[in-house]
């Protein structure tokens, strides 16, 4: 199924990129789902992504922002020399990579790995010239003059 984005470009202006980025999400494949994760508004301009990575030790994930883009990887080190029999094996330990498109200002502000859940501290932070200002109107203080 594809859906036509046309009418919405011919209805908005400056909304290109979003447009764009519906388009590439509706053609995109659903991801393996793995890590499984939870998006939170903690705040009025504050969001987590909480990702489950059992079994990965800090020193095994990483972060990177590119532009709006936050990609997390989740690389396991080498297995040790003793080999393991599992009788269930229900700890995924394969490696990852998960990518979150983030909106224009948003920011990680920090990360923190507790009890196996990755927890990304985001925030959106509006610069001044997109903040909403009064504009003062003038004039119209006398009648316009009748000539004649």
């Amino acid at each position: 199924m594809t859906i036509d984005f046309t009418p919405l470009y011919r209805s908005t202006v400056g909304f290109d990129r979003l447009a764009n980025m519906l388009e590439v999400a509706a053609r995109k494949d659903v991801s393996s789902g793995y890590p499984h994760y939870n998006i939170e508004l903690t705040g009025e301009n504050q969001y987590r992504i909480s990702l489950a990575v059992a079994g990965f030790d800090k020193n095994e994930l990483s972060l990177e922002t590119r532009q709006n883009e936050l990609w997390v990887k989740g690389k396991k080190g080498e297995a040790d020399s003793t080999p393991r029999q599992f009788l269930h094996q229900g700890i995924a330990e394969r490696n990852f990579e998960r990518r979150f498109h983030l909106a224009d200002h948003v920011r990680v502000i920090g990360a923190e790995l507790v009890n196996g859940v990755l927890h990304i501290e985001l925030e959106r932070e509006l610069p001044e010239a997109l903040k909403p200002r009064t504009i003062e109107i003038s004039g119209g203080d006398q009648p316009p003059a009748i000539e004649g």
